[in-house]
């Protein structure tokens, strides 16, 4: 047998080329950079889809995460199982306008759905997120592969077009979370976003099937009955959308709000934020106080300065502007500072809740951790903590370091009453009291006894101060009301307490304390 001559060369393997033609180069990073910024976009917009029904906790922000990126998972697992087995031209343009109808009808869906799985169990926030997300999210992450398969004209290229194409995909999903974050929830309805998304999809997706088309007679595969079916489903999808019920007559940037007039109640307004009810205003009579907590923090106020003496009060979160109104009216000259994180929402209190910004009444926009590090020490006579996350006190409104904050801002003598809503075990609250009192040296809680007993979660008013707390006569003004109230202070407080957890800035898992046992 003859070896082969040494002075012959051998030569190279010639790398196969890909299946197909690719596309061109700006039209396959736009491609990639669109398809994976829309995902971000659905992402985004997500959360303001299913928190009217489970809330904006925690545990839905992750769902909606983990979920959006288990789609992305399986869809460019799927796209590129599918780009070795078809021509990836066949399937860029149907990825696209199916992606567009599911965008569609993502809205009816959520709406419909979250009726039935209102709440916040575990399993009816993923089942809620799943629908709002899955399938579209998935038919997006497809794309990638498919148009990474058909660059690959040179293997010894591959390294270079999959790092191109990956790091185009990465900014899309960047430009998308920024731009919908800071500009796109702050000017467009949900609805409004989805469904410029959905055209979006749907339009480019059909002019790249006419365009592949006419370049080389890749045709959208499927009869023209399956083509009609899926745009009777995309109007099917948008008309649902006109009839499905709506919980919000305005979105703001943080909340789905909506006003309600009280039927046994002519000049009764009720303020819900994502479906939960969060203040109660009487624009006739800003001195009924409807909700018990308010009429605990009236009580608060009574003793502390009597009607007809001015205060000068710092209010942490705005919602229904209920307690500055009452302020206001039982005390001319007061001075209500009131830290609203949502614009929005001190506009519709400015439309429909008779809020009116003068001497009186000052909203300022903005986060209340921010704004109170601004104020000037000894500043304040009373501060009122009611900043709520749909139904928890946002973690950094609720650490050591923001008590300290508030102590210096309230006057010696002053008092601050924070706001808490709490479910059994109570783990928040006692954890929460144990971070006041870590700050303020005399602390007292107002509760319902059923609350206390572990029966049902319910509302519970902290009172702090530095100055011993004036216990007897708050009791007396408890009393007067029309529920019944327990004032726990000193021994029993600890007693009820324990050793619950003090929340710091670097430790203050609220949503996981709030969860029920």
């Amino acid at each position: 047998m003859n070896s082969p001559s040494p002075d012959v060369a051998v030569p190279p393997a010639q790398p196969e080329p890909a299946t197909g033609r690719a596309l061109p180069g700006g039209l396959a990073a736009f491609l990639v950079f669109f398809s994976s910024g829309a995902v971000l976009v659905l992402e985004t917009v997500a959360l303001r889809l299913v928190g009217p029904y489970v809330g904006v906790t925690l545990q839905v922000t992750s769902s909606v995460i983990g979920i959006a990126l288990a789609a992305i998972a399986y869809g460019a697992w799927s796209g590129g199982w599918l780009a070795d087995r078809r021509d990836p031209r066949t399937l860029l343009a149907p990825a696209l306008v199916l992606a567009g109808i599911a965008t569609a009808v993502t809205l009816p869906v959520v709406r419909y759905a979250g009726e039935v799985l209102r709440g916040g169990a575990a399993t009816a926030i993923l089942l809620l997120v799943a629908l709002a997300v899955f399938v579209p999210a998935a038919l997006l992450a497809a794309v990638t592969p498919l148009v990474v398969k058909l660059q690959l004209a040179d293997l010894r290229r591959t390294g270079q077009v999959v790092g191109r194409l990956s790091g185009i995909g990465t900014l899309g999903g960047i430009t998308a979370t920024l731009g919908t974050g800071f500009v796109l929830v702050a000017a467009l309805p949900s609805t409004v976003i989805l469904f410029t998304l959905a055209a979006a999809l749907g339009i480019t997706g059909l002019a790249l099937g006419v365009w592949l088309r006419r370049r080389d007679r890749a045709a959208t595969p499927g009869p023209a009955r399956a083509k009609a079916a899926l745009a009777v489903l995309g109007l099917v999808g948008a008309g649902l959308t006109t009839v499905a019920p709506n919980p919000c007559d305005i979105e703001t940037a943080y909340h789905c709000a909506r006003v309600e007039a009280d039927p046994d109640r002519d000049s009764g307004r009720t303020l819900l934020l994502n479906s939960a009810q969060h203040s109660y205003v009487d624009l006739a009579d800003p001195t009924h106080l409807e909700y018990a907590y308010t009429q605990w923090i009236g009580a608060v106020a009574d003793v502390v300065a009597p009607p007809g003496r001015r205060l000068d009060a710092l209010h942490l979160g705005g919602g229904g502007f209920t307690v500055p109104g009452y302020l206001t009216a039982t005390r001319p000259g007061t001075d209500n500072v009131v830290f609203e994180i949502d614009g929005g929402l001190v506009e519709l209190g400015e439309r429909e809740l008779g809020v009116r910004q003068g001497p009186a009444l000052r909203a300022v926009v903005g986060d209340a951790r921010m704004l109170v590090a601004g104020e000037p020490g000894d500043s304040r006579d009373l501060v009122v903590g009611d900043a709520f996350g749909h139904l928890v006190v946002p973690w950094h409104l609720a650490t050591r370091e923001m008590a300290a904050e508030i102590r210096r801002v309230t006057r010696p003598g002053g008092v601050y009453v924070q706001n808490v809503i709490d479910y059994p075990p109570l783990r928040f609250i006692r954890s929460e009291l144990a971070t006041v009192a870590a700050e303020f040296r005399h602390v007292a809680l107002i509760a319902p006894p059923v609350a206390l007993a572990g029966e049902q979660g319910s509302n519970f008013l902290i009172v702090a101060s530095d100055a011993p707390l004036p216990l007897d006569a708050v009791r007396a003004r408890l009393d007067t009301l029309d529920e019944a109230t327990t004032l726990l202070s000193g021994a029993e407080l600890s007693g009820f307490v324990g050793d619950a957890l003090v929340l710091t800035d670097d430790y203050a898992p609220v949503d996981q304390l709030l969860a029920t046992a």
